[in-house]
């Protein structure tokens, strides 16, 4: 059972969604850093996907150097502020830090990272010299994590980037897909605008690119990168999923980061699904308001792709799971009114159904994080992409090139959904890699 009540106002909405990684003042900044061992060879580095010199940045922040502590984050992983505060830090660096093997906190990685980056960003610091024109133009396609990092990397080399975004604000999932409690809405698109600010990159908002568009734009720049993440929610194929009131979790989490407190949610939620999405998606629902929020899953509670914390912070907020059934129809006429689930058991690794064994839960809602679909179908219009059986990407993994020279990868896309900060990495390689085959 929840503990929340149903949000009527966006003050009510914000006290149900506040930040679980609150921003630190300067004092809780100074004495957290000073608890550093400022390691050798770090561990934290190498947990890291864009590689940040941990150490020093912390060790700049104890010093009160803070905008050399931003360059430090920034020059690594250009959502530096972002990723402070969403990435998954206790499995990552912080994960990894040296005092977990002594059963010590670790050091709040995430947050000192948000600190400093966040003192750029309000002082609008300026921390980089673009080197002078090279007279080469790059469009970007898709205005997410990969999309704006590689539009920073080029812009630093001197390359003329446009980015063509189909949606009418920037920063991908991290504005549309991530739970609220991680990040607001102010949060990220500062960033995005101190960016901008900072590197000079154009974007075309609203500006969605079909194959007609692609020509034009394979005829005008480059070098093209596909940053274009993924798509809706994947079907389950079962009966029932038109109902009103079955929704994907991508597509319900988007609309409580835009509507907030006027977005619509069931009293009794059916989440399934066993990803960490699933978790965002249930605890949102029970933020909202929801009586009863249960997460459904077809495996154990051990074979969850979900990390252990995020099953935990749900669980806190009176998320309920049920393990080791599978949806078999979604029931009602017209409107959601139950799912029917049947046990399974998983038996050398395949999930098996226990016949007989079916029931029914009712519910007035449905949220299926079943996973995003890909658009292959716009993929394989373009001549010599090649896409492997899941509809990702085939790349160059050191340059992010694919198999026509002219077109360059990064993101949801290729790597098929990890983390905002997979995303930041992957579209630092592919501008390296533009810029390598561009002459620079």
């Amino acid at each position: 059972m929840s503990e929340f009540q149903r949000p009527k106002t966006e003050e009510e909405y914000h006290a149900n969604f506040k930040q679980i990684k609150p921003l630190m003042n300067d004092t809780q900044a100074h004495v957290e850093s000073g608890r550093c061992l400022f390691c050798y060879d770090a561990p934290c580095i190498q947990a890291c996907p864009t590689g940040i010199d941990i150490p020093l940045f912390i060790r700049q922040i104890h010093s009160g150097n803070i905008k050399g502590s931003a360059k430090t984050i920034y020059s690594a992983n250009y959502f530096g502020k972002a990723c402070g505060q969403v990435c998954p830090t206790e499995v990552l660096c912080e994960g990894s830090c040296v005092f977990t093997k002594q059963n010590i906190e670790p050091i709040e990685i995430g947050r000192l990272q948000a600190f400093a980056t966040n003192q750029a960003i309000v002082n609008d610091t300026k921390l980089f010299n673009l080197q002078e024109n090279q007279n080469k133009k790059v469009a970007v396609i898709g205005a997410g994590p990969a999309g704006i990092s590689a539009a920073c990397e080029l812009r630093l080399a001197g390359f003329n980037v446009e980015i063509f975004e189909a949606r009418e604000k920037p920063s991908g999932l991290t504005l549309y897909g991530v739970a609220p409690y991680k990040i607001d809405n102010k949060t990220v698109l500062d960033e995005m605008d101190y960016l901008q600010k900072s590197f000079g990159y154009t974007v075309h908002y609203n500006t969605a690119v079909d194959a007609d568009k692609l020509k034009s734009l394979e005829n005008n720049f480059d070098a093209i990168l596909l940053a274009i993440g993924l798509g809706a929610t994947s079907a389950l194929g079962i009966p029932g999923e038109e109902l009103d009131g079955c929704l994907g979790a991508i597509e319900f989490i988007n609309d409580i980061r835009i509507q907030k407190q006027n977005t619509r949610v069931g009293k009794n939620v059916i989440v399934l699904g066993g990803g960490n999405t699933a978790m965002d998606a249930a605890s949102e629902a029970a933020r909202m308001g929801a009586e009863n929020a249960t997460l459904c899953y077809r495996r154990s509670k051990d074979e969850m792709r979900a990390y252990g914390f995020e099953y935990e912070l749900a669980k806190g907020v009176g998320v309920f799971g049920l393990f080791n059934i599978a949806p078999l129809e979604i029931l009602g006429d017209k409107k959601v009114e139950g799912v029917k689930f049947i046990r399974t058991k998983v038996i050398d690794g395949k999930v098996k159904n226990l016949e007989g064994t079916e029931f029914t839960l009712p519910c007035d809602m449905v949220i299926k994080a079943t996973g995003q679909s890909k658009f292959v179908d716009f993929l394989s219009s373009i001549e010599n992409i090649n896409l492997d059986k899941s509809g990702k990407i085939g790349i160059n993994p050191e340059t992010g090139q694919t198999d026509n020279p002219k077109y360059f990868a990064a993101g949801d896309a290729l790597n098929g959904g990890k983390e905002v900060v997979n995303a930041a990495a992957e579209g630092k390689i592919a501008a390296r890699g533009i810029i390598g085959f561009l002459g620079k």
